[in-house]
């Protein structure tokens, strides 16, 4: 009777430290990374605003992030290793908590010393202010910092502790968290836009302005302290983790081979302390030696140049397209990407696992889907709508069609005489259906109303009897453009299935061309490569803010949608001379996950049948005896 008890209380206890579990664990680690990330992306805007800095500072600060990861990524990758792999990502999750805490910081310190300057002159204030961004840089270079250990010491550890087949299915989840981060911090920073930054110390109801309006700061601060709060709080599980697991499916024969385990762990662990360092150079080495890795690098960075062009510039391509608010692109945006990635990614990982996928063949589906799904992203051409019409920009301020990027004449003899700005972007629709880039250079004479609500009126460039009014905004597009946008979701939800279905295979390829012990060493690397090269295309592409904010309403549709489809098309030649090397080759990581596993599987069977062979009954009586006792 006090066996099974005995058998039940230690499988309890055993329990938590199951991979599930810490594949769940890592999964929300990969929520909070990724929705502090992208709310950061989201609060530029509101940064600029509230510490009155150049476009170039912003950039700075956007970028602080990667000089934090990169400088350690790589050597985590592979030091993590040699250490207790969930404690470090526990701290790291810590780590991007603090950073997300001093990031909102300024917030207070501003507030005290504006007190304090209440009385003096708002020189003082605006001082103080301009100072305070470097808190928010070294607060995202920490938060950097933190996560260079989640993903190379995670993805290892499972990949270590994993059956091979369920790897793929694994993967697939943590792709998940990735997605599920970025929505939760898309309408985080939505929330907290449209709440103004100083609510709890003003009175709401005695401010002139509007979230729409340029001069509106939203409470970016508060979202800096949720996403500390969210990180803090996953890391709480790693510190529960052993620095090993048993191999998923032997969890049961554990008091067979514990000894022999503690005895292998031992000498392993004396073999890394006596050569923590002396494996980096050879490692290394042996990665840029791989070529089957290397193309993988090249191709994942022609790749990613494309995707995040793509996915950075959708929101405000499409805005411009098809004439849609932000709020509304970014809703249905969410809308038809988001359910089939979460549908490719688990389907992807779960085909791997049933029908137990090679790496060649898993190799040969991703590029396929893959081509697929460019091939079909060349119908975005034909989804496309006219540019709006601009007075000054687009066409003439007679509403003559002008050719786009050339010298044009903003000022025209019915605004000369109001003294306009002619870098403003402040753009209003007048009642001709012509859309000027700011109610000054429509020639209005006075407004009605506050907010989004206001009318201009007495606007002499839009009509001749000088009565004629605008409102803010660009003009309305017609019914077709509407038309083409769903037909431009409709594919967007084909190609982001057929998209995903293709990642979890290609990813595992690259798990699997390298040796096992250079596996978290081979992803950081991998990441480090993506991340400084990943990037490029996207830097020289991006909108600039005030005076070059004007550009963006013409930007052309054909750079938009061909300068990634040309980078795509680019990666597929790393990609045949992938599967070309693959013919003649055992990927190492086939070889120690699937034959290493199934010789252990079968020495631990004949370790049990040695067992019950020689156990005698005299044995078997004292055994039970002392259990009763």
């Amino acid at each position: 009777m006090a066996k099974p008890e005995n058998r039940v209380a230690t499988h309890g206890v055993r329990c938590f430290s199951k991979i599930k579990m810490f594949l769940f664990s890592l999964t929300m680690a990969y929520v909070a990374k990724s929705l502090s990330g992208t709310y950061m992306n989201s609060m530029l805007t509101q940064i600029e605003r509230q510490f009155d800095i150049s476009t170039s500072v912003v950039g700075l600060i956007n970028g602080s992030f990667e000089i934090g990861n990169l400088l350690l990524i790589i050597f985590m990758s592979y030091f993590g290793t040699k250490r207790h792999r969930p404690l470090m990502i526990g701290v790291g999750c810590v780590v991007m908590g603090l950073g997300c805490f001093l990031m909102s910081l300024p917030h207070f310190l501003m507030e005290n010393e504006a007190q304090n300057f209440r009385s003096g002159k708002s020189t003082c204030i605006k001082e103080i202010k301009s100072s305070m961004w470097v808190y928010v840089m070294v607060g995202n270079v920490i938060r950097g910092t933190g996560e260079t250990p989640i993903m190379p010491l995670g993805i290892s550890y499972i990949e270590d502790f994993a059956k091979s087949e369920n790897s793929p299915l694994y993967i697939g989840i943590l792709k998940i968290g990735v997605v599920i981060g970025p929505l939760i911090g898309l309408m985080l920073a939505t929330f907290c836009a449209n709440i103004y930054v100083d609510s709890w110390s003003v009175n709401t109801d005695d401010l002139t302005i509007t979230p729409t309006d340029t001069r509106w700061v939203g409470a970016w601060w508060v979202g800096f302290l949720i996403c500390a709060g969210v990180n803090v709080l996953t890391s709480i599980p790693f510190f529960f983790f052993p620095k090993t697991l048993p191999k998923e499916g032997q969890e049961d024969n554990v008091d067979v081979t514990k000894s022999d385990k503690e005895v292998k762990h031992r000498g392993k662990a004396k073999e890394e302390k006596h050569g923590i360092t002396k494996d980096f150079l050879p490692f290394m080495k042996s990665l840029f030696c791989n070529s089957i890795y290397m193309l993988f690098i090249l191709l994942s960075v022609l790749h990613l140049n494309a995707i995040v062009i793509i996915v950075t510039f959708m929101p405000k391509y499409l805005e411009q397209q098809y004439g849609k608010s932000t709020a509304e692109i970014v809703f249905l945006i969410g809308l038809y990407t988001l359910p089939p990635i979460f549908v490719g990614y688990v389907i992807g990982g779960l085909i791997m696992k049933k029908f137990k996928t090679s790496m060649k063949k898993a190799a040969y589906i991703a590029f396929c889907l893959s081509l697929t799904e460019f091939l079909l992203s060349f119908f975005y051409f034909l989804m496309t709508c006219d540019n709006f019409p601009v007075a000054g920009l687009t066409t003439s301020y007679d509403g003559i069609q002008q050719p786009l990027y050339v010298e044009n004449i903003v000022l025209d003899d019915c605004n000369t005489r109001c003294n306009c700005l002619t870098k403003t972007w402040d753009p209003v629709c007048g009642d001709n259906g012509l859309a000027y880039m700011s109610a000054c250079l429509a020639g209005c004479e006075k407004s009605v109303g506050t907010g989004i609500n206001m009318v201009f009126q007495n606007c002499s460039c839009i009509g001749s009897s000088g009565n004629s009014s605008a409102v803010l905004g660009l003009c309305k597009k017609g019914p077709d453009c509407t038309i083409k946008l769903q037909y431009f979701f409709i594919l967007v939800l084909i190609t982001s299935l057929i998209y995903s279905l293709a990642v979890i295979p290609g990813y595992m390829v690259l798990l699997r061309c390298v040796k096992s012990e250079e596996k978290s060493l081979g992803i950081g690397l991998h990441a480090f490569c993506t991340r400084v090269f990943g990037n490029l295309q996207s830097s020289c592409l991006t909108w600039n803010s005030s005076a070059n904010e004007k550009k963006s309403v013409v930007f052309n549709r054909n750079i938009y949608i061909g300068v990634p489809a040309a980078l795509r098309g680019l990666s597929y030649l790393p990609a045949f001379f992938i599967l070309k090397l693959m013919r003649k080759r055992q990927l190492p990581g086939e070889t120690d996950s699937s034959e290493t596993e199934l010789a252990e599987t079968k020495l631990t069977e004949k370790k049990t049948e040695c067992v019950d062979v020689h156990r005698s009954p005299e044995v078997e009586n004292d055994r039970e005896l002392k259990t009763k006792l």
